[in-house]
């Protein structure tokens, strides 16, 4: 008889989620939990009994907390938001307790020492980072600051999630509607369908646009009418603020002073100078100064590309730019200079066929195979639950895949961990992960059609979910993404955005949405030659948002009145060529550092882009970026390992040698090969 998939993977059943389920499952669910670890604390015992029981501990947590986790970040419920704050502070005390456990941290200590030589090498490696991350808990505090500690990452998650929930719902809130053919002219006709729709449904006349990501990102690239694009820049950038066109009961302004403040004081109660410091500890960077020197020569050496790009852009223009201006005139670049733009590419990407071609890749790559699963309900109808096999027609693992933008859902992309991978002795787990993007959906009979930044936006998230899937690893502590260093993490999906500039691949991710054609390749030629166009701009503004966030956290008085905008000043005159507005409130919404997990680590981006350039380089070295024998030792050496392993050690076997940062510059054009 075939197994569901729900017998498989153990899944999550979203139909039975709300508020009262978290209300109710929580409490009970800690309380068994921490039944658990009495028993562990009272006789910790031998390995089995006390790491196989701290893994089967964290497991049980984290797969049972991932589901209302999720549904916090794609759908709007007011209700259910409410009960997840509080759900997660309780979550986060008793985390932050076991952690604080010292004689859960004196048996591990005394493993540690007795059993080194004995232990396998992923054994070595979780019980390191275990005690790392008990005494980056505070186990070593005295009770009088191991209270105070606690207090403070519960206030700290509790604003943290505050601050998401009121980007999201100023967000929503959003709207504008015109009658004005004039002011709509050059948006894509997909969104402007959209638009049509949501005006009709409201009885009105017209169009009627919110503010999702990709319509933002469609107008601020294509509108022709000035004062649209600054209407929604304005709207973007100024939400969850004082200033602009949006509701105050939503400013983030009093959580970003609060989250500062309180990771001063937990760095502090450590010992750190820091936050930036504290957070170096489970990093692959060594020191902070290392950190900003790397950022600061990126900066440097890409200066002059970005400088000689604002000038093309305003030689077209035929005037001074503005923060509204640089997408679209970097839009009219692309067309004036190589003939390409996203409207002549959309309609060669139907989603379905991106995906086709992006499992093929991955099967020639890796050897897997990719089934669509019919008996899975998900969470919207929208989303698909796809199997993993591998050569065999084995199960290895799976994921949720929800592509498109809707009311209430986050922006942006990202993956996330639904069951982490498990293979103890008694008890075993495939890995399942949930994959989230916001593309505009199709209209009418109509696929979704993708702009190639899309594309690569899905490439880079399913690299994330390669690194989920494939691990090895037994324990769930350090297989996938758990306990990589976070400036290496973005190092798979980084890596796979490579392919989607690869014509074998694109030409398999493409049928013209009326002919059904691939890509051909004097299209592709002209996409490829367009490829660094504006690259030099991109990377300083990349720039300024890491080194914005390293900076700010890397003072002791973030939080003073006046520091934030100072810091951001002093970086902006360092990194930015096209100086926003006054009113600018972009940190309102920088969720990535005040709600997400990169505070002091939006640098990660960068730091995993020169590894990701630089392994993506030893394909191109042996003349074939589908090499078997290469692709082998990539996923055995980095997919495969986790965290089981320093990362850094992991590379160089690789690669043969440390990574080159020439490989980032000389791929974005900055720096002739």
């Amino acid at each position: 008889m075939t197994q569901s998939s729900h017998e498989i993977f153990e899944l999550p059943d979203f139909s039975n989620i709300s508020a009262d389920s978290i209300s109710s499952e929580i409490p009970a669910l800690l309380s068994t939990l921490r039944g658990r670890l009495e028993a562990i604390r009272t006789a910790p015992g031998g390995f089995e009994n006390l790491v196989y029981g701290l893994e089967e501990i964290r497991h049980d947590l984290g797969r049972c907390w991932s589901p209302f986790s999720h549904l916090n970040m794609v759908q709007s419920d007011p209700e259910f938001q409410s009960a997840y704050v509080e759900a997660l502070t309780q979550i986060t005390r008793f985390a932050t307790e076991l952690g604080q456990d010292e004689t859960i941290y004196a048996a591990l200590s005394q493993l540690e020492s007795a059993n080194t030589l004995s232990m396998d090498t992923q054994a070595q490696e979780l019980i390191h980072k275990m005690l790392r991350d008990f005494r980056l808990a505070g186990v070593a505090l005295d009770s009088r600051d191991k209270a105070r500690f606690v207090e403070l990452t519960q206030q700290l998650s509790k604003a943290q999630a505050e601050f998401s929930n009121r980007l999201q719902q100023c967000t929503d809130a959003w709207s504008w509607r015109t009658e004005d053919s004039e002011a709509v002219s050059g948006i894509p006709e997909t969104v402007l369908r959209g638009a049509r729709n949501a005006a009709e449904t409201a009885g009105a006349a017209g169009w009627l646009f919110s503010l999702t990501q990709p319509t933002y990102q469609a107008v601020i690239t294509h509108c022709e009418h000035r004062d649209t694009r600054r209407l929604f820049y304005e709207a973007w950038m100024t939400r969850a603020s004082t200033v602009g066109q949006h509701d105050e009961q939503w400013d983030n302004g009093p959580l970003i002073t609060e989250i500062l403040s309180t990771r001063q004081q937990m760095a502090e109660l450590l010992g750190f100078d820091s936050y930036a410091e504290m957070s170096l500890a489970p990093k692959m960077a060594d020191s902070v100064e290392q950190v900003l020197t790397f950022l600061n020569d990126l900066a440097e050496r890409s200066l002059d590309s970005a400088e000689r790009e604002r000038g093309r852009l305003e030689s077209i223009a035929g005037h001074k730019l503005e923060a509204w201006d640089t997408s679209f005139y970097l839009e009219q670049l692309r067309n004036r200079d190589f003939a390409i733009s996203d409207d002549l590419l959309r309609p060669y990407f139907q989603a379905p066929s991106v995906l086709e071609g992006l499992f093929e890749l991955a099967g020639r790559l890796f050897g897997l195979r990719f089934k669509i699963a019919r008996d899975v309900v998900a969470w919207h109808d929208d989303v698909e639950f796809i199997h993993v096999l591998d050569q065999g027609g084995n199960t290895i693992g799976g994921f949720y895949m929800d592509l498109y933008a809707r009311a209430g859902k986050r922006g942006g992309a990202w993956i996330d961990e639904c069951v982490v991978h498990k293979a103890l002795p008694d008890s075993q787990s495939l890995p399942v992960g949930y994959l989230v993007c916001n593309f505009t959906t199709g209209d009418g009979d109509r696929e979704a059609q993708l702009a190639h930044q899309e594309v690569v936006t899905l490439f880079h998230e399913f690299g994330h979910m390669l690194h989920h899937l494939l691990t090895r690893v037994a324990y769930p502590s350090i297989a996938g993404i758990n306990g990589v260093p976070w400036d290496a993490v973005e190092l798979p999906s980084q890596f796979f955005e490579h392919y989607a500039w690869h014509y074998d691949v694109l030409k398999a991710c493409s049928a013209h949405v009326e002919s059904g054609e691939a890509l051909p390749k004097a299209l592709y030629d002209r996409l490829y030659a367009a490829r660094n166009c504006g690259a030099g701009l991109q990377m300083l503004r990349q720039l300024e948002f890491a080194l914005f966030d390293f900076d700010l956290h890397a003072r002791s008085d973030a939080a003073e009145p006046g520091v934030l905008q100072s810091v951001l000043a002093e970086t902006r005159a360092r990194t930015t060529l096209i100086g926003p507005p006054a009113w600018n409130r972009f940190e309102n919404g920088f969720s990535h550092i005040f709600a997400g997990g990169y505070a002091a680590g939006y640098y990660s981006y960068k730091w995993a882009e020169v590894l990701a350039a630089d392994a993506f380089s030893a394909f191109e070295e042996v003349g074939n970026v589908f090499d078997l024998d290469t692709a082998k030792r990539f996923r055995q050496t980095i997919l495969e390992i986790g965290g089981s392993r320093d990362i850094g050690e992991a590379f160089t076997d690789f690669r043969g040698r440390t990574a080159r940062i020439e490989a980032l510059l000389e791929r974005d054009g900055i720096l002739a090969a």
